[in-house]
């Protein structure tokens, strides 16, 4: 017979067990989210920089230089895309950080508030208890910090981060619970703010809504207040840029019209892209989980913004990668929620569940490699760096990763106003597609000629140290034997190196 001694020994041993069960309990998750994030700022020193943003964080800097957007250096993006970066730059001078590393930590932290943002919108949620919360929760930071590689940064991946809230906002209104007032105010900012970086980002807003109100046959949903700040942000945005940035209107607006928008690929090669079946398996994954014999309305809804930014996808008719990331991110993000709100159903055998999870992680590394493919031009950096530093850095290229995000990792200065002769390349293609014919060809042709008077003057004003004129993507050096203003401006330079076809021409 146990003495009170022995019982008092066992008591203590159990009551010391619990509690550290229970401190276990309360660290696993904190190191979950803290192994996510390590893993992610690990891969920001191994994927190669993304072309777009080494080009942006140059406009911003020419910008704060006091350069005027549109007329001293050329974007096609609205100047929220350029605004965006500034930030990073400001940050990089201001503690001796190059812009990239700055920009990527202030990423970071907005994938961070507006994750913690959307947590605490979701506590009350009925779909999810505090544990499956916690997985929930170290899925979205994998997927907003892992799953864009390359896309890391753009402005899509921004848009997704800012449009958190709103799908945390969605979820509750799902599940007939009312977000607080604060909830709706966040949500709408961040909402008008994707959908101010790419206007079609609208339709994933309708889409969701459109199928909430039609869930409860509530058309007020449309024009709840939520959906009206946002319309109201961009509304006042759309006025700013009206005023104070009249030029993208009355320049890169015909630009864009009569050059960029033409050149689209097919339905058919839409369809043949990766992000196709990788979302295809996403919503499969999601329709796979059913709880009481039902589909989960919150991730339904999350899957009907999912199939807006598929929408958004296909109507923009390029297939790149980043346009892919809201689609498949939004999906994702769709059934981790109805994975994570069906662990306790038992009517799904283990092994099934199971299945379903190994095939999330198949389509989450599937979509890592898509999103991490990109043009690459880092074969070129130790040619060119080894010409010195702060060399003045000018491509013949209709592809703009020849040149970025290559100038800035040799340390070097961007002679042009604009990316790259784009134009040039898009005519070149339209006329070998058959889309350039006489009801537009004299409008590119002169968009082209604006091309080429803007290069002349950037010569003549900063002549480089470098030219690299792009044989592998494009046929430039016949480009600039056909175009003598252009190539009596570089008729000191001599071929220093040739690369896979690009040729590396220095000043004698």
């Amino acid at each position: 017979m146990a003495s009170d001694s022995d019982t008092a020994s066992a008591t203590i041993l159990n009551g010391t067990g619990i509690i550290f069960a229970r401190q276990r309990a309360a660290i696993e998750p904190w190191l979950l989210l803290g192994a996510i994030l390590a893993i992610a700022i690990w891969l920001r020193f191994l994927v190669p920089a993304n072309t777009d943003i080494g080009w942006l964080l140059t406009v911003a800097e020419r910008v704060l230089g006091g350069d005027v957007l549109y007329r001293d250096v050329i974007e096609t993006n609205p100047p929220i895309a350029v605004w965006t970066y500034i930030p990073g730059v400001l940050l990089g001078r201001a503690l001796h950080l190059k812009p990239e590393v700055a920009t990527d930590a202030l990423v970071f932290l907005a994938a961070a508030i507006s994750l913690g943002v959307s947590a605490v919108i979701l506590r009350p949620s009925r779909a999810l208890s505090s544990a499956n919360g916690w997985l929930l929760a170290g899925f979205a930071l994998a997927v907003l910090t892992i799953l864009p590689m390359q896309q890391f940064g753009q402005r899509e991946h921004i848009s997704v981060i800012a449009l958190l809230p709103m799908l945390a906002v969605l979820v509750l209104r799902a599940g007939k619970q009312t977000p607080p007032r604060w909830a709706i105010i966040v949500a709408g900012l961040g909402a008008g703010l994707a959908v101010a970086f790419k206007p079609h980002f609208a339709i994933a807003l309708v889409f969701g809504s459109s199928l909430l109100a039609a869930q409860f046959r509530a058309p007020r949903i449309l024009i709840s207040p939520q959906n009206l700040i946002a319309a109201c942000v961009v509304a006042i945005y759309g006025v700013c840029v009206a005023i104070f940035y009249p030029d993208f209107f009355s320049f890169v607006g015909p630009l864009a019209r009569d050059v960029y928008i033409p050149v689209g690929k097919s339905f058919g090669a839409m369809l043949m892209k990766p992000a196709v079946p990788l979302w295809l398996a996403l919503v499969l994954l999601t329709l796979s989980f059913k709880r009481n014999g039902r589909q989960s309305k919150p991730a339904l809804g999350l899957l009907a913004v999912s199939a807006g930014f598929a929408a958004a996808f296909f109507l923009q008719r390029k297939g790149w990668p980043y346009h892919a990331y809201p689609m498949i991110a939004v999906a994702m993000l769709a059934t981790a929620l109805s994975f994570t709100a069906n662990l306790g159903e038992t009517s799904m055998s283990r092994a099934r569940r199971r299945g379903l999870a190994a095939g999330l992680a198949i389509v989450f590394v599937c979509a890592m490699a898509w999103f991490n493919t990109a043009f690459d031009a880092s074969f070129l950096r130790e040619h060119v760096a080894r010409l010195g530093p702060h060399q003045k850095i000018l491509a013949l290229t209709g592809e703009p990763g020849i040149g970025h995000p290559l100038v800035r990792e040799v340390d070097g200065v961007w002679v042009s106003r604009q990316q790259a002769l784009w134009v040039e390349g898009y005519r070149e293609f339209m006329q070998k597609t058959g889309l350039l014919g006489a009801g537009n060809e004299a409008a590119v042709n002169a968009h082209a000629a604006r091309e080429r008077e803007f290069l002349i003057e950037d010569i003549r004003k900063k002549p480089p140290t470098v030219v690299l004129v792009d044989n592998l993507t494009g046929e430039w050096s016949a480009w600039l034997a056909v175009h003598p203003e252009v190539a009596v401006l570089l008729k000191d330079y001599s071929l220093a190196d040739s690369v896979n076809g690009v040729d590396i021409l220095t000043r004698r």
